[in-house]
């Protein structure tokens, strides 16, 4: 149990590591850099979770200035604005997808070392009741 157990969390270390590397190189291949005017990070490239948060949350209130205030639903349909409204919700969507990849990311390597640690405990415990631990074969 303990081999399987560390096994399965090499495979979500690996896993999350890979998809973190595999969002932030989208990313950063994008060339997004948040808005001067930001409240945080402003002037920072996006390509990790906070950063594309900030973006998003600019374009936000970007959006809202342009529509003094008022969202895609609430705007008539024949107003202008509410392409860029409808562009802007895209953009913060798909921002907000890299942000919650991150945290997957994160959250799978974090469950994966937890996991790590239970196997070392599964193989000290089986050590201690004097139960061989069974290797597979390669």
């Amino acid at each position: 149990m303990a081999t399987l157990v560390a096994i399965a969390g090499v495979i979500l270390i690996v896993g999350g590591v890979v998809t973190w590397i595999a969002v932030q190189n989208q990313l950063d291949a994008e060339n997004i850099t948040v808005a001067d005017d930001a409240d945080m990070l402003a002037g920072d490239e996006v390509n990790g979770p906070l950063s594309a948060y900030a973006q998003a949350d600019v374009i936000n209130e970007h959006a809202l200035a342009e529509t003094e205030g008022q969202t895609y639903a609430e705007l008539d349909r024949e107003d202008e604005r509410r392409q860029v409204v409808m562009t802007a919700s895209f953009l913060r969507a798909s921002l907000f997808t890299s942000v919650v990849a991150f945290g997957l990311a994160a959250m799978a390597a974090g469950l994966g070392l937890v996991l790590l640690f239970i196997a070392v405990a599964l193989f000290g415990l089986a050590r201690a009741v004097g139960v061989a631990p069974v290797v597979p074969d390669r």
